[in-house]
This record gives C-alpha cells, sequence and structure tokens, in this order.
C-alpha cells in the first residue's frame, strides 16, 4: 500500500512514528501457546479428560532458521504477552515509516523532476546576443 499524501503530512508522520518508535519497551518476537498433558497415571484426571494436565505455556520463535521453544513459567505468562505485543508494534512502525518515507522520496523525486522541465523549458526563453569578435569585423 503506497501513502499518496502531501509531503507536509508524510513528513508529520514520519515525525509521529518515530516518536511511537522512542517509547518502544522491552520486546520479544514468538507465539506463545498454552500446552496441556497426559502424565499416563491410569488413575489420575488426566486420563479421563480431554485437556489433562496444565496449561504450561511455552513460547516459539526462529532463530537462524531453526525454531527454538522456552517455557515460560505462570506468573511470567503476562509479561511475555506484552512483550510480544511490543515487537509486533515494532515491526508495524517499520513497516508504515518505511511506507512514508517512500512517499516522502516519491514527492521529492516528483519535484526534482518538476523542477528539471521547468529548467529546460525555460532555458531557450532568452535570446542569445553574441558580439562579433573584433577579428569578423570589417575594418
Amino acid at each position: 500500500m503506497r501513502t499518496t499524501l502531501d509531503p507536509e503530512r508524510l513528513e508529520k508522520r514520519r515525525n509521529e512514528i518515530r516518536t511511537e518508535l522512542a517509547s518502544i519497551g522491552d520486546l520479544r518476537p514468538g507465539t506463545l501457546t498454552p500446552r496441556y498433558r497426559k502424565c499416563g497415571k491410569p488413575n489420575c484426571h488426566c486420563a479421563t479428560e480431554e485437556k489433562g494436565h496444565g496449561p504450561s505455556w511455552s513460547l516459539t520463535w526462529q532463530v537462524g532458521g531453526k525454531t527454538v521453544t522456552r517455557i515460560i513459567p505462570l506468573n511470567a505468562v503476562a509479561l511475555t504477552q506484552e512483550q510480544i505485543a511490543e515487537y509486533r508494534r515494532l515491526r508495524q512502525l517499520t513497516r508504515e515509516l518505511v511506507e512514508v518515507s517512500e512517499g516522502i522520496c516519491e514527492a521529492k523525486l516528483a519535484s526534482a523532476a518538476a523542477s528539471d522541465e521547468a529548467v529546460k523549458k525555460g532555458a531557450s526563453k532568452r535570446r542569445s546576443t553574441r558580439k562579433s569578435s573584433p577579428r569578423s569585423q570589417p575594418l
């Protein structure tokens, strides 16, 4: 999605995004997933219930093309969710910053092209007032 607004509005939005980026907190990529497991004991409630024990929370993300999983303690789940939200906010702001910046660059390019065109059109308005060199004048 290309942004096609006037350059002043684009620059204003760029400054707003920069301010928002400065307020980004701790961030963490990945997906937080609740996991339920069955312990295997025939007398345990998990043998008769569908869900089993849990939830135990795991955070999964990619590092160098490999999936990494980390178990998150129950008391840190809310904090981890906030960190994931901040990471997603950073990604969204970064995408928007690039779009706005592209719009600014396109506006500057169009302005420069219009300026070049005006110079080319306006360059031939004045006639040349060359004087003959002294050698070519009759004596």
